[in-house]
């Protein structure tokens, strides 16, 4: 289920915006690159350009005037996807320049429209593009003739080295790496562009940002550059946070905050000094930093330390994310939040703190969904939260509410309302201001809606669906991404399943170490599942006694259905039926308790072969009978396949106490069974087609049809060579 406090990260940078860049290098105004986004201007105003392609590069005016100098290469490249012919025309102007003599130069700025006069051209004196050439304009005129020389022979220098041909084997700096800058000073403008955009596509769409080596080692000039710069700092720290660096994260957290002091950036709170406040925060970030990582003792003091400076500046708002970053640390624990929960929502009510209000229902509505709450209190508490994320614009908390309600109704067993709300969130326009082009879709909400969906056609054996999915993951979450594991761990469950259907018990085995790895419960519940089909038996029940207990004990209520489901089908293969009836009647009962349909109706599947083993078919037929309809709509496919294989055998039973009625029930089990084959077949479930084709054959037999009993028992021959393995007793598997 998705988690309702990865977006409660203290984002000073969103908050303090303020850069001291005087003492950090700042360059001149005219440079090479700055003549090239003038030459770029100029073509714009003087030549005829289509409408779509003058609404692309009015797009990259700003981010080519803010951003940091570009390579030739790349600016070209840029400008080209816009409009290929005005990117000639301004390579052409540049040959011109570079190739020509300095006058070339001096008669390219005399040319250039007046921003004072140009009144119905783009570079009328109050337009962005008006105001960048009067800067470029005034810094030229300014320049003595020593100075305009060294800048023709820099753009002499910066035109001809992107087509200075590489010495033998060697490959240009533009293709080993495309993402990098221009290795120099930036000004303020450009440091400030740089950090917001950067900041910004961590948080929106970590795919267009640069990569974390790229980035890094941009952050590590700007540094050199300006080691107190405040806010590089900041970006550091979320950059090693994406590659699970725990010391440098750490260690950058420190050092932003250490310079936001020093540098007296910080304004004041609650009369506060900005001191005061630095600090509190700087723990309340440390807190979050360890929670993350999972050391929990440490975010504990960190917190602690947090909510006594706090209190001693009588802080009211942060007092409220400490409290929410405290219960949250009690579930990390495995400890009941619920008190603090339920205080925190209170107290954030009374601040008018509706985000995290908004957190504290979403938290606790998490919280009953695993204590047995009924759904329709769940969905109330969730409608209400919506009402207040429609109404402050809360889109972060719109994604985590349907992701908590597309896992809710699946957990209940509710797949078609599941798919419903996940495709409901995957088809909503965000409400984030859409800045640099990118949508806000590498949430984890999103990730957890496309791994439900991706399980939801596995369930029906859409396996081509599956692997278009999971490859979208793959290219969203990239492995080093902090929600990457999410679709890691469905994959792999994904894959096991697959396997374990189709009888490949050789290739789920090794999957078990990875999906461990990821999850320890999920691993010791599949290498139980392995040990119990390779007939390792007494292995396989001291591992599900063991991840009974921890699951009891961490209150993992579906776990422990499934390790009592698993147990008692372990008492089938020494015929202990009588044993694993009170297995099964206390894992229904757990199963109605916390209204887990999907899990209630699977245990009622083995109540009934319990029953139909234990000699009353009827009895057994009446209980399947419960729990077909909810299995048919949904369930999944090998599930409904092995309820029509049920249901078949308990007609064949029941007909055999019934001498009269033999043949009727046997064309009405006859048509269960073919039901059953259609399932199977859409899984490649070839075990449990040899099953079903051996019943067909054993039933075409009794009503006289020679011809389709030995059709029937050719396929179930075809198949018992090809799978070379002892078929297991049918009366002794669902």
């Amino acid at each position: 289920m998705a988690s309702v406090h990865e977006s409660l990260y203290f984002n000073p940078m969103m908050t303090n915006g303020v850069v001291h860049a005087n003492v950090f290098g700042i360059k001149d105004w005219v440079t090479p690159y700055k003549i090239s986004v003038l030459a770029l201007l100029y073509e714009m105003t003087a030549s005829k350009i289509t409408l779509p392609e003058r609404r692309r590069l009015n797009k990259l005016i700003l981010p080519l005037q803010q951003g940091p100098d570009l390579t030739l290469g790349q600016f070209l490249k840029t400008v080209e996807e816009c409009c290929p012919q005005t990117a000639y025309a301004v390579k052409l102007r540049l040959h011109e320049m570079a190739d020509g003599e300095l006058k070339d130069m001096e008669y390219f700025f005399s040319t250039l429209p007046t921003p004072f006069t140009a009144f119905d051209t783009e570079a009328y004196k109050t337009s962005v593009v008006g105001l960048f050439m009067r800067h470029m304009l005034l810094a030229y005129n300014k320049l003595s003739f020593s100075q305009v020389y060294k800048l023709y022979k820099s753009l002499q220098h910066y035109y001809h080295s992107h087509y200075a041909k590489p010495m033998d084997g060697q490959v240009p700096a533009l293709v080993l790496c495309p993402e990098i800058f221009c290795h120099c000073p930036l000004s303020q403008k450009q440091a400030e562009y740089f950090l917001a955009r950067q900041a910004y596509l961590l948080k929106n769409d970590e795919n267009k940002a640069l990569k974390p080596a790229a980035l890094q080692e941009e952050l590590n000039n700007m540094l050199k550059f300006n080691p107190d710069f405040a806010e590089a700092h900041y970006l550091n720290y979320l950059n090693s946070m994406r590659v699970q660096d725990i010391f440098l994260s750490a260690h950058s957290l420190l050092h932003y905050f250490d310079r936001l002091i020093l540098s007296g950036n910080d304004g004041k709170s609650n009369g506060d000094e900005g001191y005061g406040r630095s600090l509190r925060y700087a723990a309340l970030n440390l807190a979050s930093l360890h929670c993350r990582f999972g050391h929990y003792q440490q975010a504990d003091l960190a917190l602690q330390e947090a909510i006594r400076i706090a209190q001693e500046s009588n802080d009211h708002v942060c007092l409220q994310h400490c409290l929410s970053w405290l219960y949250t640390l009690e579930q990390m624990k495995g400890s009941d939040s619920t008190v603090l929960t339920e205080d925190s929502v209170k107290m954030a009510a009374h601040f008018c703190l509706p985000y995290l209000a908004s957190l504290g229902i979403q938290s606790l509505v998490q919280q009953g969904a695993t204590q047995g709450k009924t759904a329709h209190k769940l969905m109330d508490a969730l409608k209400d939260t919506d009402i207040l994320h429609w109404k402050h614009s809360l889109s972060e908390l719109i994604e985590i509410s349907l992701a908590q309600t597309t896992s809710i109704w699946r957990m209940y067993g509710k797949s078609t309302m599941s798919l419903q709300q996940a495709q409901l969130l995957l088809n909503m326009s965000s409400l984030e201001p859409v800045n640099f082009g990118v949508q806000q879709n590498n949430t984890e909400g999103f990730a957890v809606v496309l791994c439900h969906l991706a399980e939801l056609h596995a369930e029906q054996g859409l396996y081509g669906v599956v692997s278009e999915i999971i490859q979208h993951l793959k290219e969203q979450f990239p492995p080093h991404t902090q929600h990457a594991k999410l679709w890691m761990l469905c994959d792999l469950k994904i894959q096991f399943e697959r396997h374990m259907n189709e009888g490949k018990y050789h290739l789920a085995e090794p999957l078990v170490t990875a999906i461990a790895a990821l999850n320890q419960t999920e691993g010791l519940y599949r290498k139980a599942q392995v040990l119990k089909a390779l007939n390792r038996s007494t292995e396989a029940y001291h591992i599900l006694q063991q991840l009974q207990a921890h699951c009891e004990k961490t209150k993992c209520t579906e776990m422990v259905i499934r390790v009592m489901l698993s147990t008692a089908e372990l008492h089938w293969e020494s015929s202990g039926f009588s044993t694993a009836l009170p297995v099964l009647l206390q894992a229904l009962a757990l199963a109605r308790q916390h209204h887990l349909q999907s899990l209630a109706s699977e245990t009622i599947l083995h109540l009934a072969f319990t029953q139909l083993m234990l000699g009353v078919p009827e009895q057994a037929l009446n209980v399947l009978h419960e729990a077909i309809e909810p299995i048919l709509a949904h369930r999944a496919v090998m599930d409904k396949g092995r309820a029509m294989l049920l249901a078949a055998r308990c007609q064949m039973a029941v007909a055999g106490f019934k001498p009269n009625r033999q043949g009727q029930a046997a064309a009405s089990a006859l048509d269960t069974l073919n039901e059953a084959v259609a399932y199977f077949s859409q899984l490649n479930c070839k075990e449990r087609l040899r099953d079903v084709h051996y019943l067909q054959a054993q039933l075409h037999r009794s009503l006289g049809q020679i011809l389709e009993s030995n059709k029937s028992a050719m396929l179930f021959r075809l198949l018992d060579q090809e799978l070379q393995s002892p078929a297991p007793p049918v009366s002794m598997r669902l």
